[in-house]
């Protein structure tokens, strides 16, 4: 079982940054691999970056490659989100979730509760 929290979620300026975390709990954090996830108001969760349980294969959408940044600490039990250069339509909850070999497929087994990022223009 693992459970995960996020934080680091607020307001931000168009052009600004925040970095979203998400620590994790129990041994097994460093095998699952873990994603980040946004679901804005009215619209359904969409898919924002993956890292394997190495941080040697990573993944974004199209949306945010070259703005945000995806990393992991295993030592942390902790993913984080950097996000730079945000635009209003980047408002949104942000949610983590943890998964094994079918992450790749977009299949996660343990989700965070989200939290919520707003970018005013």
């Amino acid at each position: 079982q693992v459970q995960l929290v996020e934080s680091g979620g607020g307001l931000a300026q168009a052009g600004g940054s925040l970095r979203l975390s998400c620590a994790a709990s129990g041994r097994t954090f460093s095998s699952y691999a873990m994603g980040w996830f946004r679901q804005a108001p009215g619209k359904e969760r969409v898919f924002v970056s993956r890292i394997n349980w190495s941080g040697g294969s990573i993944v974004y959408a199209d949306s945010v490659k070259g703005r945000f940044t995806i990393s992991r600490d295993n030592a942390k039990n902790t993913v984080y989100l950097q996000m730079n250069s945000l635009k209003p339509e980047d408002t949104a909850v942000y949610y983590c979730a943890a998964g094994g070999d079918l992450a790749i497929m977009g299949v996660y087994d343990y989700w965070g509760q989200g939290t919520q990022v707003i970018v005013s223009s």
